[in-house]
């Protein structure tokens, strides 16, 4: 085979056949494969689409690229959940040590925040001590003692979808369903889990901008997971606001450990519930959503979830004291609050705008070296649909200095919207996509 021959045939609206793509993705992780075929090929891609069976193939092909987690032995039925990304997500905090805490084994590995999205090792890292660079070892003792595991992806973990989404990231060649999906769930299904559910964001603050995106991205991985011979199925949550009310790494482990006692903001406690009830749907515990959310209510409620919550910081070598008292935790140095300029009712909050305004603080990064400051952020007081009076808090700011708090409250006076008449919070979960 020739790599021009797969280029040509595929910028000419061509099939590739499974051996083709398996053939191609071999000869790019041993570089055989130069960058600019595989640039162009992806730019085919784009132009020409792929077919489920292509895009399952790619999937398939970009897993075996490197290391594969095998749990068949301890956890044939092992759960993961997987995020498209989002602002003030905390879920994974909340929904790992829930699903554990009801028998299920969660496999997972989580990535760190870049640009305005935050990311679950740091989040973790914000605790002190908490290690989330495991070995493979580590990774499956942590499975079979507890139950859950949390930590980043290998360096050999699908290292052909290493090397293609930094090539797509600088040749124009990202926004592609086909090679979206099959970079997403080449890692899921090279992490070792059986059933997943998928996370999709949409809106502002999300990668995906329309209902009408979020649903074919759903729908194409949710294929690829099936033809896998995996359990999946994906929500399509709003992201029109913030997840809560935090966005910043200490501040949403904070707002975790209190959803976890049953104090955590409304819609981080119901999208934990309704993704954790598709998993126990999904892994054959329950035979509905509704009667797996109240088992996962009973498990809220009695504690079980907290306590597997410590267990999970404990296996990872986590100061657990800092998470029974929170206030042990490091603040930002300055604090000060955005306060609402008229009454009204809150109508619009820019999750994009927040998200970069928390970057700019130090939550976030810009680039994959930047280090992050686990103490800075921002709280949201109201969210949309909330009624403030004139002078009341609308946000507050968690910065290393004066300054930086003074230019994030003057770039976030624009970022929420007041309305003299009532509005209507926005549905949380849009739709549900399964097989």
């Amino acid at each position: 085979m020739r790599a021009v021959d797969l280029i040509i045939k595929k910028r000419d609206g061509g099939t590739l056949s499974s051996d083709e793509i398996s053939w191609l993705i071999r000869g790019y992780t041993a570089g055989e494969v130069a960058d600019y075929q595989m640039a162009a090929w992806a730019m085919a891609v784009v132009l020409r689409g792929m077919d489920d069976r292509e895009t399952t193939d790619l999937t398939l092909a970009m897993a075996a690229s490197g290391d594969q987690f095998d749990l068949g032995d301890i956890a044939p039925n092992a759960v993961d959940k997987h995020s498209t990304g989002g602002v003030g997500d905390k879920t994974s905090l909340v929904l790992g040590p829930l699903l554990a805490s009801v028998g299920l084994q969660v496999a997972k590995m989580s990535g760190r925040g870049l640009g305005f999205t935050g990311g679950t090792l740091d989040k973790l890292e914000a605790i002190p001590g908490m290690r989330v660079d495991l070995s493979q070892a580590e990774f499956r003792r942590a499975v079979q003692e507890i139950g859950m595991v949390i930590a980043g992806q290998t360096a050999d973990l699908a290292p052909a979808d290493k090397q293609l989404y930094a090539l797509r990231d600088v040749t124009g060649t990202v926004e592609s369903i086909p090679l979206i999906a099959a970079s997403i769930m080449s890692k899921k299904l090279a992490a070792g889990a059986h059933s997943i559910v998928l996370d999709v964001k949409v809106g502002g603050g999300a990668f995906m901008k329309t209902l009408e995106q979020a649903r074919e991205l759903a729908q194409t991985m949710v294929r690829i997971g099936t033809l896998a011979g995996r359990n999946v199925s994906a929500l399509l949550s709003t992201m029109e606001q913030p997840l809560g009310l935090a966005v910043g790494n200490i501040l949403e482990v904070r707002e975790a450990i209190a959803t976890l006692h049953g104090n955590g903001p409304s819609d981080l406690h119901d999208l934990c519930l309704d993704l954790g009830a598709q998993l126990l749907v999904l892994a054959g515990k329950d035979r509905s959503a509704r009667t797996a959310r109240t088992r996962l209510e009973g498990a809220l409620m009695s504690g079980q979830a907290w306590r597997k919550f410590r267990q999970f910081i404990i296996q990872q070598g986590g100061d657990v004291a800092t998470v029974d008292d929170p206030s042990r935790l490091p603040v930002a140095p300055v604090v000060i609050a955005l306060p609402a300029p008229s009454g009204g009712f809150i109508d619009r909050i820019d999750a994009l705008e927040i998200g970069l305004v928390a970057a700019e603080l130090g939550a976030g990064r810009s680039r994959k070296e930047d280090t992050v400051d686990p103490t800075v952020g921002l709280v949201l007081a109201a969210k949309i649909g909330d009624y403030v009076e004139a002078g009341e808090p609308l946000i507050h700011i968690h910065a290393a200095n004066q300054a930086a708090a003074t230019a994030a409250a003057e770039r976030l006076a624009s970022a929420i919207g007041l309305s003299a008449t009532h509005v209507a919070a926005p549905p949380l979960v849009l739709d549900v996509v399964t097989k």
